[in-house]
């Protein structure tokens, strides 16, 4: 644990939509620092969305919003026993484990059907937009695990 706070580092919005949420996601999509390669992907797949003729930044934030948890469970040690104690998700880890598991869950799509990233990404966006696929499925069984939880609610603190 940290003896002292750190400054934490605001993410600048992004040139082409001036958005944070489209910031963070090419910066969690970002491997091995190529910047450029993750920006091409989600431009690519929010134009895909405009080709749609949707607003990209509204399904983006509608996907969020849906595979946003508002509960999480943390472990706590109390005596001698551990107890997954049901908390309130934070604002921001909240857009950050909704663009993780919409990041995951399009990795884990299969390469036949879908042939690039990118392609990968709009769907589960779009299935997200839905309130369907599996990051929606990831919120749920987050929060389903909050909820049988909670009769250790009383140890948050």
């Amino acid at each position: 644990m940290p003896r002292r706070g750190y400054k934490k580092r605001n993410t600048q919005k992004d040139p082409i939509h001036s958005s944070y949420e489209v910031a963070k996601l090419i910066n969690y999509t970002m491997k091995d620092g190529k910047k450029t390669v993750a920006q091409r992907a989600v431009y690519n797949s929010l134009s895909m969305i405009r080709d749609k003729k949707l607003d990209p930044l509204e399904v983006l934030q509608g996907a969020i919003s849906n595979v946003s948890p508002t509960k999480e469970v943390k472990p706590r040690r109390v005596g001698g026993a551990s107890y997954l104690v049901p908390m309130d998700t934070r604002p921001a880890r909240r857009i950050f484990l909704a663009l993780n598991w919409i990041i995951e869950s399009a990795n884990k799509r299969p390469n036949k059907q879908y042939h690039t990233f990118s392609d990968k990404l709009f769907s589960e966006l779009m299935d997200a937009y839905q309130n369907q696929g599996e990051a929606v499925n990831k919120k749920i069984q987050v929060e389903k695990l909050a909820l049988a939880n909670k009769a250790f609610a009383h140890f948050n603190w």
